[in-house]
């Protein structure tokens, strides 16, 4: 209402209706009235009703996948919502990288021959800390090309990788954890870890058992390594993760880590590594022992030419660089192919001091006294007489052992496959009867009381008595019996009699006391048996024993270990580079005379075989009852050699003496190991031959008891010489 009490027109707006309307109102229609803008809504769609038979066919299904989203999408989120929980608690109790980087339970020793040259190693291997940044780039390259080409983009798992591995596995017809696991680098270093628990002895009954728990396939393991995967990622930077991996790998060998498999195989650092060497590095990965490049390095190339596809399909070589990998493959260092010494290094192994050798926790440098000359003329040499010498197919097994006078031994052979290691060393653990070769020391125990090599014993047809039984008369190897000989002769032709003669004639506790003190160990006969060598002893014992006689009569306790010290230390804990020499068993004078007689047996007897132009030797063979042990130990001034022939399961070996195949080893052995060396001269003495001599004749008509005959009989019936 306005001011002036007058009624106004009503405001009607221009156009409200269209033209040629009379704009007379038309009366008001019935309306409810206008809801609040705000609380308006728009009507619900109508939901369709199904078309057709497939309409009704497809709703259960469109309900069904309703649902499963619906349960699915909550499901996905607290599942996330778990892992996220669960990784944030192992990213906060990640330690420093540092300490992931080396986690071994044992130390490893690594051997070096007398100049100081490595050639063995033993236990785990780890050659150091690498990083990521420092190793050569084709390292770094290789393995991410080969075990995660999406490192740099996931979380530390890979849906993607996982479904196509399951894959895979489904497609060769194992279960879908078996075979290709799909893992990231991530989830490899999470299993190397053990997804941080550390090795407990009170846990795990071994370190194998330990390790099998880390490497187990179970659905529950692989969602554990998951969570700790992604924990790594929040706590590392993927430098960092790729650090620990390549510290923590095994790859083969005993070598924990690409710094140790790069110096175990190559000789070089992990920061040096070109292409190709990378390449093979990489493809360790996948199988270690079965890819081992000192296992079988065809092999090895095979799967790195995969390597370097992978490399060149992802960008990181150009073609050439490819074909230059593949055209020129990596090869082994000259100590990683040759592998030398693995018996000798067993031996080494098992002879030092436990702790830290076989169940080291440090990691331990050992100098020892092989020279790897030698013994690669010592394998060369045993290899030559098999291919060239046995027939084909045979079984039988040899062993070498050479050392000097002082009982440092330079090299060992424990068996035809010289690339053994771990393998039953039968220069040292086969103890076998020792035939002719023990009779040198019958004869050492009469020149130290004083008899003459010219002494005369009777080389005649004995037979001793037994009560009850017929008696017992032995023979020599060649049958024939030649009269009175000299102590000369009958070491030179081996000759049975006489040596049983003069070990009766000494006494029996007189030669055991020397043998024993020369270092021939274990039971020794205690009737006249003893004299034809059916005590047993080692290779490496009776070696010994004859470098004791080249040394002028001292005992001699063989050694291979001069020093030991902690890797990176300059003062050795252990040294034992002094002599091997002990007492003195037999007179100096004594020891010269019996060498002279011994250079009797190269020069005129059963080692003629051993013979080298210009060089004098002094050896004895032996070959025992029924030709089941072959002997033939020898010396020259700088060397004594001990080769040992037979079967392992004792069979007798067909047509072989000891100054047969064994004298040929021996003589092949030190041809190369003499070869352009100026010869040294033997230590010994020519005696004097006395006006005249008695004769030492057979005691005859002794009564023995059955059971010493009964031995004596399975020897000299059998051949011995």
């Amino acid at each position: 209402m306005s001011g002036n009490g007058k009624k106004r027109a009503p405001l009607v707006a221009e156009r409200r209706y269209p033209a040629g309307s009379t704009g007379k109102k038309k009366p008001a229609s019935k309306k409810k009235a206008p809801q609040n803008r705000t609380t308006r809504r728009k009507a619900a769609p109508k939901r369709s009703k199904p078309q057709g038979i497939i309409g009704w066919v497809m709703l259960p299904i469109r309900w069904a996948t309703r649902i499963i989203w619906a349960i699915s999408w909550r499901l996905g989120l607290v599942t996330a919502l778990i892992i996220g929980g669960f990784s944030l608690y192992f990213a906060s109790q990640m330690p420093e990288m540092d300490e992931f980087v080396d986690g071994r339970t044992r130390g490893s020793v690594t051997m070096t021959d007398l100049r100081g040259e490595v050639f063995a190693w033993r236990g785990d291997q780890f050659g150091g800390m690498v990083t990521a940044g420092n190793v050569s780039e084709h390292l770094h390259n290789a393995v991410v090309a080969t075990e995660d080409k999406r490192f740099y983009r996931h979380f530390g798992i890979s849906p993607r990788g996982i479904a196509s591995a399951v894959r895979i596995n489904l497609r060769a017809g194992r279960g879908p954890l078996s075979g290709n696991g799909g893992s990231t680098i991530t989830q490899q270093t999470a299993k190397l870890l053990c997804l941080g628990v550390p090795y407990d002895p009170d846990t795990w009954e071994t370190e194998r058992a330990y390790e099998a728990d880390c490497r187990q396939s179970s659905l529950w393991r692989k969602a554990r390594e998951a969570v700790f995967a992604v924990g790594m990622e929040i706590a590392y930077t993927k430098e960092e993760i790729l650090t620990i991996y390549l510290n923590r790998a095994y790859l083969g060998a005993g070598s924990r880590g690409f710094e140790a498999a790069a110096q175990r195989y190559f000789g070089i650092s992990a920061a040096e590594v070109n292409p190709a060497q990378a390449a093979m590095l990489a493809g360790l990965l996948k199988a270690p022992s079965t890819y081992a490049p000192t296992g079988n390095i065809e092999r090895a190339r095979d799967r790195a030419a995969v390597v370097v596809g992978l490399m060149e399909a992802q960008g990181y070589l150009s073609t050439q660089e490819a074909m230059n990998a593949i055209a020129a493959p990596a090869t082994l260092s000259q100590a990683a192919e040759a592998r030398a010494g693995g018996f000798f290094a067993d031996w080494v192994m098992e002879s030092g001091p436990e702790f830290f050798t076989r169940d080291t926790t440090e990691d331990v440098v050992i100098r020892t006294t092989l020279d790897q000359d030698i013994q690669t003329a010592a394998e060369e040499a045993l290899i030559s007489v098999f291919e060239n010498e046995v027939r084909e197919g045979s079984e039988a097994q040899a062993a070498i052992v050479v050392m000097s006078a002082d009982g440092a031994v330079r090299a060992m052979v424990g068996g035809r496959n010289i690339r053994d290691t771990g393998a039953f060393n039968r220069a040292t653990q086969a103890l076998r009867q020792t035939g002719s070769a023990f009779k040198p020391f019958i004869y050492a125990a009469a020149l130290d009381l004083g008899m003459s090599p010219y002494a005369m014993i009777d080389d005649a047809r004995t037979c001793w008595q037994r009560r009850g039984s017929p008696d017992w008369c032995p023979e020599n190897y060649d049958r024939e019996f030649k009269g009175p000989v000299t102590m000369i002769q009958a070491l030179a032709e081996s000759r049975n009699i006489p040596a049983i003669l003069v070990s009766e004639d000494v006494g029996r506790e007189l030669v055991r006391n020397v043998a024993n003190g020369f270092g021939v160990e274990g039971d020794l006969a205690a009737g006249p048996a003893l004299a034809l060598g059916v005590s047993e002893s080692t290779l490496l014992g009776m070696t010994g024993a004859f470098a004791g006689i080249l040394n002028g009569g001292s005992a001699v306790s063989p050694y291979g270990l001069t020093d030991l010290r902690i890797q990176g230390d300059d003062a050795p804990l252990m040294d034992a580079s002094a002599s091997g020499i002990g007492e003195r068993v037999i007179r100096q004078e004594a020891a010269r005379q019996l060498t002279w007689m011994m250079s009797k047996v190269v020069e005129e007897g059963t080692g003629r075989r051993a013979r080298i132009d210009g060089w004098q030797i002094a050896g004895k063979s032996g070959t025992t009852q029924g030709s089941r042990d072959a002997w033939f130990i020898a010396f020259t001034g700088d060397y004594v050699t001990g080769v040992w022939m037979g079967y392992d399961n004792n069979q007798p070996l067909s047509g072989v003496t000891g100054g047969g195949l064994p004298a040929t080893i021996w003589h092949e052995t030190m041809v190369r190991v003499l070869a352009n060396k100026t010869p040294t001269p033997l230590p010994m003495s020519i005696p004097t031959a006395p006006e005249s001599v008695g004769v030492l004749t057979s005691p005859g008509g002794e009564f023995l008891d059955n059971e010493v005959v009964n031995l004596l009989e399975n020897i000299l019936g059998g051949a011995t010489n």
